[in-house]
Formats: structure tokens, C-alpha cells, sequence
């Protein structure tokens, strides 16, 4: 899996959280840097007063996540003069896991959610054609490439980092931000590697063509269509979850 990511693609991961600075959402954020590969395995963590500076909250809340994360394996504590707190990234997570959170989901949350993540994929595809750079375009299709030989959790963490390299490729602080607490929502469960194939490399290499070409409604239309049949996909298994 390829480690390079665009500066405000992760940027964006670690943006402080606001008012909404609870040890959950700090959590969150961790996690997904970790499932999305931002953090690799046996990285050390920014110290506590670090971590706090960079999500906007008090070292106690975030003493509070690293706890959680802790307690889930995703990271370890080591003492002494090179110590601190490492990551330690799952190799691929039971999709049991995966199967138990989208089975408490329910289809109308799906939808709204769904509704929400189509309205700013598209607009970041759309306004990813207008400005983006010819930089832009080849982690766009290093992106793509990365999802030709991926099965597992690395097709899902390829699924998530196109997108986000989107979003970044867009220019747009808010969108970026807005598609990073959207995959924290949905993504893990959105680009769960349920039938992972050609067709979704041929629609990210799609959508970076036309981005390329600066053809924005085609990048809009063609994202909208990916992520429709993605979270089709998604109701599919959910109501086979839920039948006797």
C-alpha cells in the first residue's frame, strides 16, 4: 500500500475538532488515520501536548482516546527514554467486525448519510476538475493504481484514500475536512471489501480522466454514479444481514 498522501489530504485528518472536542471523536480520528494507512505500523505518536495542539482539545481527552485505542490493540505504551505511544495497525480486522456495525445500522441512516456523502463527493469531483494540479492528477492515478491488486482491508483503505485525494485535489479546506468526517461516518462501512473488482478501478480511472480533461459535471456525474452503486451494494448486504 502506498504512504504517500497529499499534505492536505492528511492535513486534513489531524484538524482540531472544534467545541465537539470529546475523547470519542479524538478516538475516531486515530483510528481512521490508522485503518487508512496516514499512521503506519510501529509509528510513534506526537507526544499528548502535541496531539492536543494539533485536534484542538485538552491532554486529558486526549489521554482519555489513546485509552480506547489502547484497549481496541491500536496502540501500545512503551517506557523509558525512547518510549511513547506506537501504533500497532491491524493487519486486516475480522470482517465480522464490519458485518456486526452495519447490521445495527439502520437503511434510513444508510440513506441520509449516503444522501450527504453523494451531495460533497460530487461537488469536491466537480471542483477537483476546475483547479486541480498536474500534481493532483498523478496521486490521482497512483491512487487508482493502487486499487488494481488490492483485496481486503487494503481495497477498502484504497476505496477511502482516492476519495480523499479528491477532496484534496479540490482546493477546498472545508470539502476535504467535510469528506473526513463523512468516512469517518460512513467510509469504513461504505468500501467494505465486499466485491472487490475491475469495475471499481475502471470508475476511479473514469472519474480521474475526466478530472484531467476539467470536465466537471462529468467527474460530478461519474462519482455519483461510484458511490450510488457502492452504497447499493451496501443496502444489499445490510437487508441479507437482517433476513431469518
Amino acid at each position: 500500500m502506498r504512504q504517500g498522501m497529499s499534505h492536505s489530504a492528511r492535513s486534513a485528518m489531524f484538524a482540531p475538532l472544534g467545541q465537539v472536542g470529546r475523547a470519542e471523536a479524538v478516538a475516531a480520528r486515530l483510528v481512521d488515520a490508522i485503518t487508512l494507512g496516514f499512521l503506519a505500523d510501529e509509528e510513534q505518536l506526537p507526544s499528548e501536548a502535541d496531539l492536543a495542539a494539533q485536534f484542538g482539545v485538552s491532554t486529558v481527552t486526549v489521554r482519555e482516546a489513546l485509552v480506547a485505542l489502547r484497549q481496541q490493540g491500536l496502540v501500545e505504551t512503551r517506557r523509558g527514554r525512547s518510549g511513547g505511544s506506537f501504533v500497532r495497525a491491524p493487519a486486516d480486522p475480522p470482517s465480522d467486525a464490519w458485518r456486526a456495525r452495519l447490521q445495527e445500522v439502520s437503511l434510513s441512516d444508510l440513506r441520509d448519510v449516503g444522501d450527504h456523502y453523494l451531495a460533497i463527493a460530487g461537488a469536491a469531483a466537480k471542483l477537483a476538475a476546475e483547479r486541480s494540479s498536474p500534481e493532483d492528477i498523478a496521486r490521482l492515478r497512483l491512487a487508482t493504481d493502487d486499487l488494481r491488486t488490492a483485496h481486503g482491508i487494503d481495497f477498502t483503505r484504497a476505496e477511502r484514500q482516492f476519495h480523499l485525494e479528491v477532496a484534496a485535489a479540490a482546493q477546498s479546506p472545508r470539502l476535504t475536512h467535510e469528506e473526513v468526517h463523512l468516512q469517518s461516518e460512513l467510509g469504513g462501512l461504505l468500501w467494505l471489501p465486499l466485491e472487490p473488482g475491475a469495475h471499481s478501478c475502471a470508475e476511479h480511472a473514469a472519474i480521474t480522466a475526466a478530472i484531467d480533461a476539467a470536465d466537471g459535471d462529468l467527474a460530478r456525474k461519474l462519482t455519483e454514479e461510484h458511490l450510488l452503486g457502492a452504497l447499493d451494494r451496501l443496502a444489499d448486504v445490510h437487508l441479507g444481514l437482517l433476513a431469518p
